[in-house]
């Protein structure tokens, strides 16, 4: 079976950077994929390909076996692909529930669509009581939570999910962990997600592909990348095996 989202010896340079070279990268359907490595090894580079940002100087993309490389982000949106941010990118003034409409509108979604969506997001990630709340006004926690509500109302296929944890205290951290495993559950959704929390994504993932300076390092799972002496080497440290 074809995966359901597979890059092809992506690379993308900037002037005379390479941030990433001939990456392959393949999530299947109903996986959650761990993306990590370093500072600068390219992760979000590689998010930002596959989510419509960024094109890629070499290489393909492909949903479903079909190619989506010149695909812009709405129209990837549109096909089930959907993104957080690092920096989260709420609209400050507006309220949690407009914030969640627009990105259904945002892709052609009509106004009625967009407030069940918004209502269904909002109930699942339990911010409901917070709908009318100016997003200036809400705690940092809250603003990565009503970020991933966003992305749901593209009822994804896809989910990617930038550093969903950066920020959190360890509690808010196991929380979100929680959160990103029952959403899978419900939609059975693909999952790639970004995060320099090791212990969330070896007890969260199916599979984690590591990245070094552009270049895939490894690519298995939680066992075998917790246990791999070069991954080790070059990020884990120590005390991720222990």
């Amino acid at each position: 079976m074809a995966p359901l989202l597979r890059t092809r010896q992506v690379s993308v340079r900037f002037g005379g950077l390479r941030a990433l070279d001939d990456v392959a990268l393949e999530l299947g359907d109903g996986e959650i994929l761990g993306l990590i490595g370093p500072n600068g090894a390219g992760k979000t580079t590689l998010l930002n390909v596959l989510s419509g940002f960024q094109r890629p100087s070499t290489g393909e993309v492909e949903l479903d076996g079909r190619r989506i490389t010149g695909w812009d982000p709405p129209r990837r949106a549109r096909a089930g692909i959907s993104r957080t941010f690092q920096d989260v990118r709420l609209f400050a003034d507006m309220t949690v529930q407009e914030n969640c409409e627009v990105a259904v509108i945002g892709c052609g979604g009509r106004r009625t669509t967009a407030r069940e969506r918004a209502r269904q997001a909002l109930a699942t990630l339990d911010l409901h009581r917070s709908a009318d709340v100016l997003a200036k006004d809400l705690p940092y926690g809250v603003q990565r939570r009503v970020g991933l509500a966003r992305a749901l109302c593209a009822r994804p296929r896809v989910l990617l999910l930038d550093e969903p944890a950066a920020g959190l205290n360890d509690d808010e951290s196991a929380a979100m962990a929680e959160t990103v495993r029952r959403i899978h559950a419900e939609l059975g959704c693909g999952v790639v997600v970004i995060e320099h929390d090791v212990r969330m994504i070896l007890g969260l993932c199916h599979r984690v592909h590591v990245l070094d300076h552009g270049v895939t390092l490894r690519v298995g799972t939680p066992d075998e990348i917790r246990t791999d002496p070069e991954v080790v080497s070059a990020y884990l440290g120590e005390e991720a095996i222990a």
